[in-house]
């Protein structure tokens, strides 16, 4: 097992490539913060199920994201519990499918909130505690429409930009501390949010990929668990694309 008896927090756990997250890194041994917006009894015994099934702790942790104050309660919480942090996961987003001119400023908004200023604040809160203990690694969830400059992805593709820079950044001004710092860019992968693309989009997206097929949340959270455990640890400040071979 790559992660036996690390310390790891996952954002956005409930679903989708958060929720295969939890799987992926307990059955390698880690124990999970395992963070959602909100608790519900549908939440919570699924990740007592997959803790009893794989043998490790589970602790789930439930607040807002952009409520700046209840962020900083949960990280007083984990303070208080004074176990080492080996990793951190910033999964939690949302995307927003809008051609430019017909992007509100207000939606704009919501996309850098969630995606970039809620992803700024909780890390750097989190990495002061890393830099107390001098190690961690940080994997930041960002996508390939920050680099492919896709139609009807300017706010989305913009704000997962912000996320690979603030990434190579951390890696800069981290590194010395024994902090690593790194991005996973996801293709187009099976989860909700391609409930919001037409499904002839999709279609033409999948046949530009080398591998003929959409991503699964699966293949997303193996590149994390890789990049959290030692076997990465001399890779930092990179943007790795599981993507299929998007071209």
């Amino acid at each position: 097992m790559l992660l036996k008896d690390k310390n790891v927090i996952i954002t956005g756990c409930k679903r989708g490539i958060g929720r295969a997250m939890v799987e992926a890194f307990a059955a390698n041994g880690a124990n999970i913060y395992a963070h959602a917006r909100s608790a519900d009894d549908a939440f919570l015994a699924d990740m007592a199920e997959i803790s009893a099934r794989h043998g490790v702790q589970i602790w789930p942790l439930c607040f807002d994201l952009t409520d700046t104050a209840a962020m900083k309660l949960a990280v007083k919480q984990l303070m208080s519990d004074k176990r080492p942090l080996h990793g951190l996961v910033n999964n939690a987003g949302i995307t927003l499918n809008a051609l430019f001119q017909m992007t509100t400023e207000q939606a704009l908004r919501q996309q850098f909130e969630v995606n970039f200023f809620a992803l700024f604040n909780f890390t750097q809160s989190v990495s002061k505690l890393m830099t107390r203990q001098k190690q961690g690694s940080i994997v930041n969830i960002a996508s390939t429409a920050a680099q492919d400059g896709n139609a009807g992805k300017s706010a989305y593709g913009a704000s997962k930009a912000a996320v690979i820079a603030l990434t190579e950044s951390i890696a800069t001004e981290l590194g010395e501390t024994g902090i690593r710092a790194n991005c996973i860019a996801p293709g187009i992968t099976d989860t909700d949010m391609l409930a919001t693309l037409p499904a002839a989009i999709i279609e033409a997206t999948r046949n530009q990929t080398d591998l003929r097929r959409l991503g699964n949340p699966s293949n997303i959270a193996d590149a994390a668990v890789f990049l959290v455990s030692d076997l990465a640890s001399y890779i930092t400040g990179q943007t790795i694309r599981v993507d299929g071979g998007l071209r």
